[in-house]
């Protein structure tokens, strides 16, 4: 409903809820990306995936890896180029939950990374 809502408006609550110490409000801010990612706009979601991507909670590191698969289903070639520069550091369940629906080669390829 949150990302919904931010469809036609600035995304910078987004940004707060990010910024939070509360994991539900962290989760809260990747999960509304889905709405944008729906709606053909990846930049919103990859902008807060990579504010959330080092986070320490399973409850984050999995919404942010569905976002970017999410992302890659929309424009694949712009989830690679993020991955390629965030796959040597970024949680492996993330990566994991990212790279669902490339082709296997390409899947091997960053899961060996």
């Amino acid at each position: 409903m949150v990302g919904w809502y931010l469809l036609d408006k600035p995304r910078d609550p987004l940004f707060e809820l990010a910024g939070s110490d509360d994991v539900w409000r962290r989760r809260t801010a990747i999960t509304a990306t889905f709405w944008f990612v729906r709606n053909g706009d990846v930049e919103g979601a990859l902008e807060i995936a990579e504010v959330l991507l080092h986070d320490e909670e399973d409850l984050i590191n999995k919404p942010v890896g569905t976002a970017l698969r999410e992302v890659g289903k929309v424009d694949e070639p712009r989830l690679l180029t993020f991955l390629d520069e965030h796959v040597a550091t970024m949680p492996r369940v993330t990566l994991r939950y990212a790279v669902e629906k490339l082709s296997p080669g390409r899947r091997d390829e960053l899961m060996s990374r």
